[in-house]
């Protein structure tokens, strides 16, 4: 169903899912319940999402902050993202690291990504079309970030598209997590 790949952070995951495809197309299962709870990740999602951006547009880093932090399924269904998630867990031995993945439409991958970790992308081919399910509802006044450039991370993009908000972030430097 799923090849799962464990990553250099505890608890996110590379997901690989089979691609079915002819000449109509493709088919991807990108969410199974029970396989997903036999590895230890949470099929419990709240709201879905998505969101479209172009060429070179970074997007990140995100996270809620407590009691409306969640985990978090990001399926890449078109282009191609270097998908970064930085480990923001206090007690974690990866605390302040972060994990770069590669994930493309055309192999339908997905990263799962457990509460207390920030989540961003930088787009390599576009427009890229990322799924997002979330355990919990987006609370506005829980919506939290770090500044894209703060955490030393290569993106792999010339030249940034950032939104005004994503720019004015606090640096990881600056954060006190509460996770």
């Amino acid at each position: 169903m799923f090849d799962v790949i464990e990553t250099v952070l505890p608890g996110v995951r590379l997901l690989r899912p089979v691609v079915r495809g002819d000449a109509r197309g493709r088919f991807v299962k990108i969410m199974h319940r029970d396989f997903f709870t036999a590895h230890g990740m949470s099929a419990d999602y709240a709201e879905q999402y998505y969101s479209v951006s172009a060429q070179g547009v970074v997007r990140g880093l995100h996270f809620q902050l407590p009691p409306h932090h969640h985990h978090k399924l990001v399926a890449c269904l078109s282009g191609e993202v270097r998908d970064v998630v930085l480990d923001l867990r206090r007690a974690s031995a990866t605390y302040g690291r972060h994990v770069t993945l590669e994930l493309s439409g055309a192999r339908g991958e997905c990263v799962y990504i457990p509460s207390g970790c920030a989540h961003g992308f930088a787009v390599r081919a576009g427009p890229a079309l990322l799924l997002y399910d979330v355990g919990s509802i987006h609370a506005p006044s829980h919506d939290s970030g770090l500044r894209w450039d703060s955490a030393g991370i290569d993106w792999g993009v010339a030249a940034p598209v950032v939104s005004e908000r994503d720019a004015a972030l606090p640096a990881l430097r600056d954060f006190v997590s509460p996770f």
